[in-house]
């Protein structure tokens, strides 16, 4: 029984198989003959269309979901990389602008070098300068074997700054006009008048808020005007005559009001030193 009822199962589906080969061979021969679908074929489709929209819709969407998961990683390793090149270009430029900086000053340097013809000088660079004693002293790398020696006058980039206070086989240590050492040996300074003479006087304070230099003991005020050259004197055989300072900003009275003191715009950068000149002494002389 079983066995028959295998065998009309067999020649059931083989009568279906039969069918449908025959019916979609009908269909292509009608096809190509007409170019149009047998009775029944267009609704079939239909039915087949919507079925496969039906089923194919929710892989579709898992496929769109994939596809936008992968394209948010990639935009995301793309923005990382963006970043890094922007950060890459900023630490470039930076290091442009250093470079640009550095060549600047270094071309002051030259030319302050060519004015100072008359002197044997030693060019230098600036090792050290400690955030808590920035505005009085700073470390250069050139000492005693170079033939730098304790008081002489160092010279920034377009006039002077300040003078060597210690001085080692490979370095020394330069104080700084701008400091608030009170005990430190102050420059003998000039300034001509309008009339043609100098005035002389003592550069003996620094005022912070202000950003001048003070100049007092002066033989004169008459004639002093603001934007009037103020230079190293070369009395008291501490520095060279004529190295440069500044400029006359304004003429006041002392704190006493008992006499007249200049204050004088420093005519180099106190806070921005990387190269220095030190003065040696008046060229041919010993």
């Amino acid at each position: 029984m079983k066995k028959f009822n295998s065998s009309k199962n067999i020649i059931i589906a083989l009568i279906i198989v039969i069918v449908v080969v025959f019916l979609v061979s009908i269909s292509a021969m009608q096809r190509d003959k007409k170019q149009a679908s047998l009775p029944g074929q267009s609704q079939t489709n239909g039915v087949i269309a919507v079925v496969d929209d039906i089923v194919m819709a929710p892989i579709r969407g898992v496929e769109n979901s994939v596809k936008s998961v992968f394209n948010l990683f990639n935009t995301y390793s793309e923005n990382q990389h963006l970043k890094k090149r922007v950060d890459q270009n900023v630490m470039l430029q930076a290091e442009l602008d250093n470079y640009k900086k550095e060549n600047n000053q270094l071309k002051d340097q030259l030319k302050l070098n060519s004015t100072l013809s008359n002197y044997d000088i030693v060019n230098a660079n600036v090792v050290n300068r400690s955030p808590d004693t920035w505005q009085d002293v700073l470390v250069i790398n050139k000492g005693t074997k170079d033939g730098v020696e304790t008081n002489m006058a160092v010279m920034g980039d377009k006039g002077l700054v300040g003078r060597v206070i210690i001085s080692d086989k490979n370095s020394a240590k330069v104080e700084l006009l701008t400091t608030v050492n009170k005990n430190t040996n102050h420059f003998p300074v000039m300034m001509e008048t309008a009339d043609g003479k100098e005035s002389f006087g003592l550069m003996d304070a620094y005022n912070s808020k202000t950003h001048t230099l003070t100049v007092s003991q002066l033989t004169t005020v008459d004639g002093i005007k603001k934007g009037s050259k103020v230079v190293t004197s070369g009395l008291g055989n501490n520095s060279p005559k004529g190295l440069l300072i500044g400029e006359v900003q304004e003429i006041q009275k002392s704190k006493t009001g008992l006499h007249d003191e200049v204050l004088v715009t420093p005519i180099s950068d106190m806070y921005d030193i990387t190269t220095v000149t030190v003065i040696k002494r008046l060229e041919g002389s010993k």
